[in-house]
């Protein structure tokens, strides 16, 4: 990064974190109402900080912006990136999972504060909920704004990811959980629904290009487990924001929730001298000095191939049709309905679940007892996920948690509501489908992660993410437009279709990434091809 670059990138930084502190006078002012904010006007300070924030942001997306290209393509395409896959990870490799980690857990605590502010957030503002049926605006807009939001996110952050870099798109995405956490200062609630989808934007960027950096950094023997392990901290985030929200919403009101992005992003940000840009990124748009040095860090290096080189070919555009195109087609259905399939069944079957089991005679204390001891059970199944993924089969262990999720979803449609009568079978349906969608969910991002070559690897991610969310959109829809939710053999069927499905298409069109480089899984038939001297 130049200098008056870097530069410029610290003054936004400062701009916006300045921005955000000019709200805090304000929601301080609030506490003699319990923190209630609702038809407050703006002050002076609150005004100047949204301006401050807005600025801020745009000095640091300048600073942001790519180095120049320091030689063509053509020539970068004669040498390859080895990853010392017999070394063990050293200090660097280290520091960048404790930093990635570290952004996936932020990033995954965002959406999930969703639940825990919505009683808060409905009360203050008076709004439609299970807990005030009278009120004329659902507070279910509040998660599909954010919801919205993600998917549009996990689209555009792809495609940054692949134009200004990896390491550029993750610190972006924490500079506006920064800015955005500026929602928990917000009077009205239209300025909520506004900040929050926001929030979601940035929300749906991190996580894909975490992982991308990721795969492109980790060793390859190393790699698919790591992932795997990181992708499933689902359970973890939940219960920080759980033991948050415990621990300060009585005090502080729901507000806190949104405001803790503040210091979270500011660690983000703290954290980015162990967040490299990746070698190959860097290699792949004509930037070798850079690379070289990312890759002293990492025990990389840069050797001409042994075989005689390719013809040079055009460099893929940073266009999201190319996903669609020959030769990736095929790799991309298989990702895109993976995604999808996940999508449903979480955000759709899984949603509707508690409220299926009610209609169906469990009393809320028995259908709440059954889904809290399946998911508890289900935590360990990363591990063996993990180890499935990253040293038996990576393709497999898609299709046999894919199969698994369907089988679960097809008894569900077979026995219905006759399910009550058979409390053993419904428990062990639960952990089966609770486990082997947290499963698919951990696999999702690496494996589209480790399958595109390195000039659309973060579009491929966002496409997964984009389609993962989209099943979310339709059933937070439903609760906005008060349509009642499928019955429980409607919604079974609604699941295994797609899912079955995706255990299909990956089985014909996927590949296996375990243990193999990247640029070996690149050539499996789906680009041109990259000799692998080993």
């Amino acid at each position: 990064m130049k200098l008056h670059r870097t530069v410029t990138f610290w003054l936004g930084i400062a701009a916006v974190t300045t921005g955000v502190a000019l709200h805090l006078p304000m929601y301080y002012r609030a506490r003699a109402m319990g923190y209630h904010m609702a038809g407050m006007p703006l002050d002076r300070s609150m005004v100047i900080g949204m301006v401050s924030v807005v600025v801020g942001l745009a000095m640091t997306v300048f600073g942001l912006l790519p180095g120049v290209r320091q030689t063509d393509r053509k020539e970068m395409a004669q040498l390859e990136v080895r990853a010392l896959d017999d070394r063990p990870l050293g200090r660097s490799h280290f520091a960048l999972i404790i930093a990635m980690a570290a952004a996936v857990s932020i990033d995954i605590m965002k959406p999930t504060t969703l639940a825990f502010i919505m009683p808060g957030v409905a009360t203050e503002y008076g709004l439609k909920s299970t807990l005030n049926p009278n009120g004329r605006v659902p507070v279910a807009l509040l998660p599909l704004c954010a919801l919205t939001g993600v998917v549009m996110g996990s689209a555009i952050w792809g495609w940054l990811g692949d134009r200004i870099g990896r390491r550029a798109s993750i610190l972006l995405a924490a500079i506006m959980f920064i800015g955005t956490s500026i929602c928990g200062a917000m009077p009205s609630f239209s300025a909520n629904l506004l900040m929050c989808f926001l929030m979601g934007i940035a929300v749906g960027g991190m996580l894909p290009i975490a992982f991308t950096l990721l795969a492109e950094t980790i060793p390859a023997r190393h790699r698919s487990w790591l992932m795997v392990l990181i992708g499933g901290d689902v359970a973890g985030a939940y219960f920080i924001t759980s033991f948050l929200s415990a621990h300060l919403q009585p005090h502080f009101g729901w507000r806190i929730m949104w405001l803790l992005g503040f210091p979270t992003g500011v660690l983000l940000i703290l954290l980015n001298r162990w967040i490299p840009e990746s070698p190959r990124y860097l290699l792949a748009n004509g930037r070798p000095v850079e690379a070289q040095a990312v890759m002293a860090r990492f025990g990389c290096r840069l050797v001409p191939p042994l075989n005689a080189p390719l013809p040079a070919t055009a460099a893929p555009r940073t266009a999201y049709y190319e996903l669609f195109s020959h030769p990736f087609r095929g790799l991309t259905l298989a990702v895109a309905t993976f995604a999808l399939g996940w999508g449903l069944v979480n955000n759709g079957f899984l949603l509707w679940l508690p409220t299926n089991l009610r209609s169906a005679g469990l009393d809320v204390r028995t259908a709440d007892e059954l889904l809290a001891r399946g998911a508890l059970i289900g935590l360990p199944a990363v591990f063996v996920v993990a180890a499935l993924y990253g040293f038996w089969s990576s393709k497999r262990s898609i299709i046999l948690f894919s199969l698994l999720t369907s089988v679960a979803l097809i008894v569900f449609a077979l026995i219905g509501d006759g399910i009550r009568e058979h409390k053993f079978l419904l428990q062990m349906l639960i952990i089966m489908l609770l486990t082997s969608t947290s499963s698919s969910l951990a696999m999702l991002t690496p494996y589209s992660a480790e399958t595109y070559p390195t000039l659309m690897r973060a579009r491929g991610t966002g496409l997964a993410a984009t389609c993962a969310r989209g099943g979310g959109l339709v059933s937070i829809g439903l609760a906005v437009t008060d349509v009642a939710p499928p019955s429980l053999n409607v919604a079974a069927i609604l699941g295994a279709v797609p899912t079955a499905l995706a255990a299909i298409v990956i089985a014909y069109f996927g590949v296996e990434t375990r243990g193999r480089r990247l640029e070996a899984i690149s050539a499996d038939g789906r680009s041109p091809p990259i000799r692998d001297p080993s």
